[in-house]
């Protein structure tokens, strides 16, 4: 299966230098049939694309409460055995939960399939997306423009050779 786990810069530094994401369980996300449903497509790679949209999604989160991470978001795509992640059954039609899974136990930085991350240029709408998120989730229309901002920015596709050069 796999999961789209979000990040920051320092998170990936962190992941590199221990060669572990996470510890278990952490957060990530994948197609999942609530994704399914809410999505409304067969299309394995239109679902992916948006899992990796929750994904960046969770990574500004993770900027917003990380005001010292330089503002570029981060997700990790990586391929866990079946049965490793798990939606929680409580939160599985919440909207804010689409596509959130749980991994059990820590995964190789190794068994990553890629890393996706914002270009240099998507910096400051990435930074005014993470200060606007609070107003945003408060109903804020304004805020919500600022935050879908970041949205028009593609996440760019890494190698994962190519980590070193990226938290370097």
């Amino acid at each position: 299966m796999r999961v789209y786990v979000p990040l920051t810069l320092p998170g990936l530094a962190a992941a590199y230098t221990t060669g572990e994401l996470g510890d278990g369980p952490f957060l990530a996300y994948a197609v999942t049939p609530a994704l399914r449903e809410w999505y409304l497509s067969d299309d394995i790679e239109e679902l992916e694309y948006a899992a990796l949209g929750r994904a960046a999604l969770a990574s500004l989160r993770m900027l917003a409460a990380d005001p010292g991470a330089p503002r570029r978001r981060v997700v990790v795509a990586v391929d866990v055995a079946d049965g490793t992640a798990s939606p929680d059954p409580d939160r599985g039609l919440d909207p804010a939960a689409l596509g959130e899974v749980r991994v059990a136990g820590a995964v190789r930085l190794a068994r990553a399939a890629a890393v996706h991350v914002d270009a240099a240029d998507a910096e400051a709408d990435v930074a005014a997306a993470a200060d606007a998120l609070p107003a945003a989730d408060g109903g804020d229309d304004d805020a919500r423009f600022v935050v879908d901002g970041a949205e028009d920015h593609e996440l760019l596709w890494y190698a994962t050779q190519e980590i070193p050069h990226l938290v370097g």
